[in-house]
This record gives structure tokens, C-alpha cells and sequence, in this order.
């Protein structure tokens, strides 16, 4: 059986995560991904009626800095997307909302720096990775990490309410669904959006990482 083992390398800076698994490495977002990000989301941008895709270089160099704004005030990790096969960069993915909640002075948890919560979101592939197991990979690394590495106590994610298809595969994966947020945000396509609110706590971690396992065995690698 494919070993689907990864590996992950943290320096001092906040922020300066890579995730590497079998198919996909995610590696810190950068301003030097803009024009590959670029040409990613150009392929065909009508994948992307639910989901905020930067289209065109100034737009996608904002949406990079902003980005990096957010992981300058401690709330978001974000990613670039790398193929192994070939090096190329396929989307853009991260952890956002990121809380570090005041834990009282007797807590076990008093002196951790890592998350004690956060979201996976903002998370986009290009043409050729849909239906791979990038995706799937990248939901793997990144839970992975933060439950098994941060130690982290719950993971969200949120969905437009009329995205029945990512709600699914949220479903699929172990993620319980909590409810609808009314009016929570603006969508994509400029409506009033709904949102699908989803967690995942540490103790279902365990029965989830084997079912993504399973998942990675199966999906095709591109």
C-alpha cells in the first residue's frame, strides 16, 4: 500500500510554514506568486461562482497582499499551492480567523503559542487539479498540522448555501455541519451571501484522517 506520509518544516518566522505531502507542497504565499497565481485562476474562471478568485495580475497581486497583511496581524497562515510533478502552482489555500484564546495561568494550555482555533478557507484550484487529489491532499495537510502540530481545539469551515456540492464534500470528509449564518457575508458573485458554518474538534480528527487516507489512495493524482 502507497505510503502517504508527510512532512512539515516551521522556522522562527510567523508564518513561514510548508506542508509537503505526495502530490502537492504548500508553501508560505508570497508576492512571487502573483503571476503564476494568475495564470492558475485564468484557465477558467467559471469554475470559481462561489468561491473570491483574484483574476488578472493587479488583482491578484492585491489579493496577495492582503494575504500577507493578515498574516502580518497573527490571523491567517495562507499558501500557495505547488504540483510536485512539475513545480507548478495550481492554487492558493489557507488558515484564517486564527484565535489564540487567554487561558488562565493553571490551564495546561497557558504558555501555548500555536492556535487554539481557526478556518481553512479561501481555497482554490486551477482547471487541472479539480477532481485530483490535490484538494483532498491539501484539507489532509492542513488538518493534520494543526490538530497533530498546534494542538489546535476546533477547525471551521463555512460555504455559500447554495454550494450543495462543497457542503457534501465537507460532509464527506467528517466536518459536522452547525447551521446557517443568515446575511454572514458578501458572496462571490456579489450576492447577500448565506453561509453553511462546519467544525471539526480534535477528538474526530482521528476517524477523519483515515478517511481522507482512503480518500488519497483512490483519487487520481492529476
Amino acid at each position: 500500500m502507497e505510503d502517504f506520509t508527510t512532512s512539515s518544516q516551521v522556522n522562527k518566522l510567523p508564518g513561514r510554514l510548508v506542508l509537503t505531502g505526495s502530490h502537492i507542497r504548500l508553501e508560505p504565499l508570497e508576492l512571487r506568486h502573483a503571476e503564476a497565481l494568475a495564470a492558475a485562476s485564468a484557465v477558467d474562471p467559471t469554475l470559481y461562482q462561489w468561491t473570491p478568485v483574484p483574476q488578472g495580475l493587479p488583482e491578484t497581486t492585491r489579493y496577495i497582499q492582503t494575504a500577507l497583511e493578515w498574516l502580518a496581524a497573527g490571523t491567517a497562515v495562507p499558501f500557495a499551492v505547488v504540483r510536485l510533478s512539475d513545480n507548478v502552482v495550481i492554487g492558493s489555500t489557507r488558515y484564517w480567523n486564527i484565535e489564540r484564546w487567554q487561558w488562565p495561568a493553571y490551564n495546561a494550555r497557558y504558555s501555548n503559542t500555536h492556535p487554539d482555533v481557526g478556518e481553512i478557507g479561501w481555497t482554490w484550484y486551477t482547471a487541472s487539479a479539480i477532481r485530483t487529489a490535490a484538494n483532498t491532499e491539501g484539507k489532509f495537510l492542513m488538518l493534520q498540522h494543526a490538530f497533530e502540530n498546534w494542538k489546535t481545539i476546533r477547525i471551521n469551515l463555512h460555504t455559500d448555501s447554495r454550494n450543495l456540492r462543497s457542503q457534501r464534500a465537507m460532509e464527506r470528509i467528517g466536518f459536522l455541519r452547525e447551521g446557517v449564518l443568515r446575511a454572514h457575508k458578501i458572496a462571490s458573485d456579489g450576492a447577500i451571501r448565506d453561509s453553511v458554518r462546519y467544525s471539526m474538534i480534535a477528538a474526530e480528527w482521528p476517524a477523519a484522517k483515515q478517511r481522507l487516507l482512503e480518500r488519497l489512495r483512490t483519487e487520481p493524482r492529476h
